[in-house]
C-alpha cells in the first residue's frame, strides 16, 4: 500500500540516524547542551524561515482547517490538563505529556504520510496544518515549557530566533519577495542540517539513560496516537468539513511526537529523557495506529 510505503520511507531513515547517535554517545563523550544550542539557535530557526518560505498552500479550506486545529488543540490541552489535576501529575509529568501531545511530526511525517493517501490536493491542506503548528510550538512552546507569567514569556518568545525565523518566511512568501543571490539557497542548506542534528542529539540522549519503556511513555504515546486524531475527527465531524479537510486533520492529528519535542524540553526544562522515549515509542507505534487512523478517514 502506498501510505505504508510512505511511512517506512519516514520511519526507517529516522531509525537509522537516532542508531547512528545513540552508538556514537555510547562511544564518544558529546557536549549535548552545545549541540541542542547549535539547533535551536541556528539550524532549526533556518529549516523553519525555509519551511515557510517555500510552502504551497491551498487557500480552500482554509478557515475550516484553522478552526478544526484550534478545537482540537484546544480539547486536546484541557483533556490532558484535567486528567494531571485528576490522577494528581507532578507538574513536570503533566507538562511532558502536553508537549508530547500537542507537538506532532506534522512536517516530514505528516505531509509525506498526505501525500501518498490523498495526493497533491490534500498535500496543499496538510501544508497549512503544518505552518499552523509550527506557529505553536515555535511561537508559544518556549514560553509555555520554561513557565512564568505571561510578561516572561512573551519576552523569552521575543528573543529567540525561531518567532522571527517564522513570521519573516511566512511575511515574504505572502508578499513574494525572493531573496537575492541566491540566499535562500544558503538558508537551505543550513536548514537541512537541523534534522540529522536533532536526531543524533536524540540518540546521544538515549544512550546517556537506561531505555525502558514506562507508563508516560505509553500514555503520551496514546495521547498523540490515538486521542489526538479521535478529537480531530470529531472536530471535523462537528464543524461538516469537506471530506477532504477532514481527511488531513485527522490524519495530520495522527502522528508521532515531534523530534522537536525534545529539542524544546532539553532547551527551556522539562524531563527531555522522558519526551525523547515518547518520540521514539511513538514512532514505531505509528505502524500500529495510521493504518487504523487511515481506514476511520475512508482511505483504502
Amino acid at each position: 500500500m502506498p501510505h505504508m510505503q510512505a511511512l517506512l520511507n519516514t520511519v526507517l531513515p529516522v531509525a537509522l540516524v537516532v542508531l547512528a547517535g545513540y552508538l556514537l554517545g555510547k562511544r564518544v563523550p558529546m557536549d549535548l547542551t552545545t549541540l541542542s544550542r547549535l539547533t535551536l539557535y541556528l539550524l532549526v530557526p533556518a529549516l523553519i524561515f525555509d519551511a515557510m518560505y517555500r510552502a504551497e498552500y491551498s487557500r480552500e479550506g482554509l478557515l475550516g482547517l484553522t478552526l478544526g486545529f484550534a478545537l482540537t488543540y484546544g480539547l486536546l490541552y484541557l483533556f490532558i490538563a484535567l486528567a494531571g489535576r485528576l490522577l494528581r501529575l507532578s507538574p513536570e509529568a503533566a507538562k511532558g505529556l502536553l508537549v508530547c501531545a500537542l507537538f506532532p511530526n506534522s512536517g516530514n511525517m505528516g505531509l509525506s504520510l498526505v501525500y501518498f493517501a490523498l495526493g497533491e490536493e490534500g498535500l496543499r491542506r496538510a501544508v497549512v496544518y503544518f505552518i499552523l503548528s509550527s506557529a505553536v510550538m515555535f511561537g508559544l512552546g518556549p514560553a509555555f515549557i520554561r513557565g512564568g507569567g505571561l510578561r516572561e514569556g512573551l519576552l523569552l518568545t521575543l528573543r529567540l530566533p525561531l518567532f522571527y525565523a517564522l513570521f519573516l518566511g511566512l511575511l515574504l512568501k505572502a508578499i513574494g519577495i525572493a531573496l537575492p543571490f541566491r540566499l535562500d539557497e544558503g538558508v537551505r542548506l543550513m536548514g537541512q542540517a537541523a534534522i540529522p542534528v536533532l536526531l543524533l542529539t536524540l540518540g546521544m540522549q538515549m544512550a546517556k539513560t537506561r531505555f525502558q519503556v514506562g507508563a508516560f511513555e505509553g500514555v503520551a504515546s496514546g495521547l498523540r496516537l490515538l486521542l489526538a486524531p479521535l478529537l480531530a475527527y470529531g472536530v471535523g465531524a462537528l464543524l461538516g468539513l469537506p471530506r477532504l479537510e477532514h481527511q488531513v486533520l485527522v490524519l495530520q492529528s495522527a502522528t508521532p511526537v515531534a523530534v522537536n519535542a525534545f529539542l524544546m524540553t532539553q532547551e527551556f526544562g522539562g524531563d527531555a529523557v522522558r519526551v525523547a522515549r515518547s518520540v521514539v515509542v511513538s514512532t514505531f507505534l505509528a505502524f500500529l495506529t495510521v493504518p487504523l487512523v487511515l481506514y476511520l478517514v475512508g482511505v483504502r
